[in-house]
């Protein structure tokens, strides 16, 4: 799951408008912006094995602290709390709090049986969405469109530069989500943790994004 978890930040703006799309994204997407710090400290594990799914060579052999459902309650609370101690809005806490939750379910919805539910539990879940990769494409693509939707209608641009900077960031999104599926293998796993730490340009680059749109009245 990639363009999915974004789904979830774009839609998000809905009930809380208010708020950044940068953390609006964040929030859906801590669980794989922790992940490659995670590798590169070898507290958690990945090998490259083409044929592991369909849709992706990867196989997470173990990433309890980033992935795990008890965990990610954990980050969850963390980052509702902050926002919460900073902005007071107790809606939006909690709404932040689900969206990162929301990227277990997303992902137990699309991987093998890898999804732990807790650091010390050996019980690993996963629906195995990857084994078809049309499948996967047609609901993650779906969920992409209707977060943008949902945001397009939600705000506005200022000018024409909020147009094009929210067409980029799409576009992207969309071209990282084909480059996924189609391009080269990663040599390795502390290369692809290397370049996974992109991520974070992300939510930076969304919250340009918004400060160039304005909410709908």
């Amino acid at each position: 799951m990639f363009i999915g978890h974004f789904a979830v930040g774009f839609a998000l703006k809905r009930v809380a408008p208010r708020t950044s799309l940068g953390t609006l994204m964040f929030a859906p997407q801590m669980a794989d912006m922790l992940w490659p710090w995670f590798l590169l400290l070898g507290w958690e594990r990945v090998r490259i094995d083409p044929g592991n799914t369909a849709f992706t060579p990867l196989a997470f052999d173990s990433y309890p602290f980033s992935h795990s459902l008890v965990m990610l309650i954990v980050w969850g609370a963390i980052l509702g709390a902050a926002y919460f101690f900073k902005t007071r809005r107790p809606d939006v806490a909690l709404w932040l709090c689900a969206a990162v939750v929301s990227h277990w379910v997303l992902d137990w919805i699309t991987h093998r049986p890898d999804m732990p539910l807790a650091p010390w539990s050996a019980t690993k879940v996963g629906l195995g969405l990857w084994n078809s990769v049309p499948a996967t494409i047609v609901i993650e693509s779906a969920m992409f469109a209707a977060g943008v939707w949902v945001y397009l209608h939600g705000t506005r641009a200022r000018g024409r530069t909020g147009t094009v900077l929210l067409w980029a960031y799409v576009v992207a999104l969309a071209g990282t989500y084909v480059a996924n599926i189609v391009g080269p293998l990663p040599p390795d796993p502390r290369s692809l943790a290397l370049f996974a730490l992109g991520i974070w340009l992300l939510p930076l680059w969304a919250a340009g994004v918004d400060r160039m749109r304005e909410v709908k009245s």
